[in-house]
């Protein structure tokens, strides 16, 4: 293979956005049968496999590389091509951004509003746990992610954003309930917390760390939602380890209260970019910093 097809890339990466080779096939206008033969031929051409076929449909490490590749060169194209072709109907920025759930709660949103204003963007942000975002970056899927890793991958810069004070609470009734002698080993036992997802570590690392309790010693439900987390521990069904950026209202009110007030969580959050990244995916990323920064320092 002494080039790249893109025609192919661009069928591998439709059905990595869609998740289907038939809802692929739709998308690019032609058959089923096409589009399977086009990622045939491209695993020929490199002499490995690019998918894999399960549901979710998976990328290979190869695969991975490719796609990555396919992204770049059309985030280039969407720079490029206004500056060439000025006559053509504008079409919108595709954007594609990985995050956690936390920033998106916090102080996320307020970065882009701006640069949602003034430029046509499509934006498609990935929700993911602070750890794994960058998994989205290497698998192309994203062109910048929000990460508690410093070290970028090849080809990408990070810039350190600032810290997020995580601290554990819950209603006053919650607290009486369950932790009316304190917070102790015996009393996390009975008491239901909440995590992310069963990936979380966040939460298994302040228990170990404070109480040296294991995840297989106290329950956890999983919500895959930052703001239902502060919901479900202002209703007192729950306590969780939540960002003080977040909860500074209830706090202040009393609506919640720290249960373990001497005891915190600091997690450093970075921006992590493309090296070439520019137009409005550079403005994007030098306002995710500016706004982190500010808010998060």
């Amino acid at each position: 293979m002494n080039e790249f097809d893109y025609k192919l890339l661009a069928a591998l990466a439709t059905i990595i956005e869609v998740q289907s080779f038939e809802l692929a096939a739709k998308k690019l206008y032609i058959s089923q049968s096409a589009i399977s033969q086009r990622i045939k031929l491209l695993e020929e051409n490199i002499g490995q496999p690019i998918l894999i076929r399960s549901q979710p449909i998976e990328l290979t490490e190869i695969g991975a590389q490719l796609l990555g590749h396919y992204k770049k060169v059309k985030q280039l194209e969407n720079e490029l091509l206004p500056q060439l072709l000025p006559d053509l109907p504008i079409k919108p920025v595709k954007i594609t951004l990985a995050v956690n759930a936390d920033s998106i709660a916090t102080w996320f949103i307020k970065a882009l509003t701006g640069v949602l204003e003034s430029h046509l963007i499509e934006l498609n942000l990935l929700i993911e746990h602070e750890e794994r975002t960058l998994d989205r970056l290497r698998s192309g899927e994203a062109i910048g992610a929000v990460s508690v890793d410093e070290k970028p991958l090849k080809g990408y810069r990070s810039f350190e954003l600032g810290k997020m004070n995580y601290c554990l609470v819950a209603s006053k009734s919650f607290q009486k309930k369950y932790f009316a002698k304190g917070v102790t080993t015996s009393s996390l036992k009975m008491a239901p917390a909440i995590s992310y997802d069963h990936k979380d570590d966040m939460h298994v690392r302040f228990i170990a760390k404070h109480f040296n309790l294991a995840s297989s010693e106290y329950y956890c439900h999983s919500v895959r939602s930052s703001e239902a987390f502060v919901e479900l521990a202002k209703q007192g069904v729950a306590y969780c380890l939540l960002p003080e950026l977040q909860i500074k209202n209830e706090l202040a009110s009393g609506e919640l209260v720290k249960i373990c007030p001497d005891k915190n969580l600091v997690e450093t959050l970075y921006w992590h970019s493309w090296v070439l990244v520019k137009g409005v995916n550079k403005k994007i990323s030098q306002e995710i910093t500016k706004v982190g920064q500010q808010l998060l320092n």
